[in-house]
């Protein structure tokens, strides 16, 4: 038993070493790239007369296109594997470096929407991946570990913000302009690293020896065999008859809601409240990102330890909704910034744990389907969060009003997680199967 103990820890931890830096370090510059335009925003709404509801639509229109080609992309995953990412990657590098060449609202909504198009897939895509990768009993430490790059890549991202926008002028470009072409060149060059280092499954992966393999492949056999899981043509229709993926799916699209309306202003939002110059407030941004970085690995280490799930989503919700009321209803700095600090707290605390939650019961090209259709109504939060704190802005002349709507969907959130769990106990107590 202590000889398989420790083939288990040594598997796991090569696994870990080798796949979770790389993933982590794709999916910070995924999120870079995705809300990139939060910064480029303190310039480029000027340069380009876009007012905030224009700005608000189209930096939410990425979701869109996200959310359509969310399903078909990821089952593409389970069939041609890892280089999926690799393909995905190399593509949203080459959009996002594009943004720099929109002058109009219709090219600014058209590139936004190719953006989601090339995006779409690659984080439910990951959330698969590592399924075949960690048995369920690790899995929200794996998953905090690569989502961490959500809130570090704030840090990075707010760090450079300041540098790049004050390139402006160089090579006859504006520095919103310089910053798109800077951060969208690492994805291009880490898809082919991707390609490269990123094995499809335990047996191809030449730095796990035979044991290791056996051992990942049998505790995975272990957690499928556990779903009750349906195979054949009829895994994708039996994901998608879950009432289990569209419950949690509009969990996550009011948890996106209220983080994607306040993600998308939060650079323009912390200026207004403090006057800070835009390298300071980069250093905010960071700042804040360090915090909700910590945050997630408590959360998921803590979830994995207790074998809790729903308490580890459900009470973060309720610190979202909290952050919200203070940021809506004051205009003290500090007590801003506390209630923004918890709003991220809340949404890195929760990513940490939920995406655990469909692979208890999901598993093969049923886990494939049923994680892509949960973010596909997930993400659409992010479309109608950005557009509706951009109208209210136009429509009250700031954004409190806006934020402070942002309570309902965090509380809905919370209702609903803890439905959720009374769910699940009454399936344990009539001892019904998982699916």
């Amino acid at each position: 038993m202590q000889h398989e103990e420790a083939i288990g820890r040594s598997a796991l931890r090569k696994a870990s070493l080798r796949l979770l830096p790389l993933i982590a370090i794709g999916y910070g510059i995924a999120y870079m790239d995705r809300v990139n335009i939060s910064f480029a925003a303190l310039q480029m709404n000027r340069d380009l007369h876009f007012s905030a509801s224009v700005y608000g639509f189209g930096a939410g229109l990425f979701f869109l296109s996200y959310a359509a080609c969310e399903v078909p992309s990821n089952l593409l995953l389970v069939r041609f594997g890892a280089r999926r990412l690799a393909r995905i990657m190399f593509t949203w590098g080459l959009l996002s470096i594009g943004m720099l060449f929109v002058k109009t609202p219709h090219q600014f909504y058209a590139v936004r929407f190719l953006l989601g198009v090339a995006e779409a897939g690659f984080f439910p895509g990951i959330i698969y991946y590592l399924s075949r990768w960690f048995p369920l009993a690790y899995r929200a430490r794996a998953v905090s570990r690569f989502y961490i790059s959500l809130p570090l890549s704030s840090v990075v991202m707010g760090g450079l913000a300041g540098l790049l926008l004050h390139l402006g002028g160089r090579g006859g470009m504006a520095g919103w302009q310089w910053l798109f072409f800077i951060e969208g060149l690492p994805a291009l060059v880490l898809s082919l690293v991707y390609l490269c280092c990123l094995p499809d499954s335990p047996d191809k992966a030449g730095w796990l020896n035979a044991e290791e393999v056996a051992w990942l492949r049998e505790a995975l056999r272990r957690d499928d065999a556990a779903t009750d899981a349906v195979h054949g043509g009829s895994e994708v229709l039996h994901a998608l008859r879950q009432g289990r993926v569209w419950v949690l799916g509009l969990f996550l699209l009011c948890l996106y809601l209220g983080f994607y309306g306040y993600t998308f202003s939060a650079p323009a939002m912390i200026q207004n409240v403090t006057g800070l110059s835009v390298t300071r407030v980069g250093f905010v941004v960071a700042f804040l990102g360090i915090i909700n970085a910590i945050a997630m690995l408590l959360n998921g280490a803590h979830s994995d330890r207790t074998g809790e799930r729903h308490y580890h989503v459900g009470i973060p919700c309720g610190l979202m909704a909290a952050g919200f009321v203070m940021a809506g209803l004051s205009t003290r700095p500090a007590i801003v910034l506390t209630g923004f600090a918890l709003v991220g707290i809340g949404t890195c605390a929760v990513n940490a744990v939920v995406w655990s939650i469909p692979t208890e019961f999901l598993c093969g090209k049923s886990a494939a389907a049923g994680i892509a259709a949960i973010n596909m109504i997930a993400i659409l939060g992010g479309f109608l969060g950005p557009y509706w704190i951009g109208l209210a802005k136009d429509f009250t002349g700031d954004y409190q009003r806006g934020l402070l709507t942002l309570v309902v969907p965090s509380l809905l959130a919370m209702l609903i997680i803890f439905s959720i769990r009374r769910d699940a106990l009454r399936r344990k107590a009539r001892g019904a199967a998982p699916c």
